[in-house]
């Protein structure tokens, strides 16, 4: 591309050349470098990952017991959440809620009769209630 100015002198000429190939190297270094940049990354990323198992075994070791503990409680609410929609299904079918009921009647009745009426079984059902806590506590009763 050539420029002509005109001045009182006389004329002046000038040539201004447009590179596209030295923007199009410019563009081409960026884009190097950019790669480069991201294959350093990439193999960062990669080194990090490939240690993962040595870290969630670190990691684990070191709060295995809060871990386990969580764990526990997250299966006892798994448990009674399972437990309780097994009971409100039972619940909804018409004929077992009744008759659970009447089972239950049926159960406490025996119980008053057999345990709770006469002095002889009053004492027979606390024996084997301190034989209970003994067991259980691993200790003899204080009774």
């Amino acid at each position: 591309m050539t420029t002509e100015i005109k001045t009182e002198n006389g004329a002046f000429t000038d040539d201004v050349k447009t590179d596209v190939n030295t923007s199009a190297e410019t563009v081409n270094s960026d884009t190097v470098d950019t790669m480069e940049q991201v294959k350093k990354v990439t193999a960062q990323v990669v080194d990090k990952l490939g240690d993962l198992d040595k870290y969630f075994g670190e990691f684990f070791q070191e709060y295995k017991r809060p871990l386990i503990a969580l764990g526990l409680f997250f299966g006892l609410f798994l448990s009674i959440k399972l437990t309780l929609a097994v009971l409100e299904a039972i619940n909804d079918v018409p004929v077992l809620a009744p008759l659970f009921e009447l089972i239950g009647l049926l159960y406490s009745g025996w119980f008053v009769y057999r345990y709770l009426l006469k002095a002889s079984n009053r004492s027979e059902l606390a024996s084997e209630m301190n034989a209970l806590k003994d067991q259980v506590l691993g200790r003899a009763s204080q009774l």
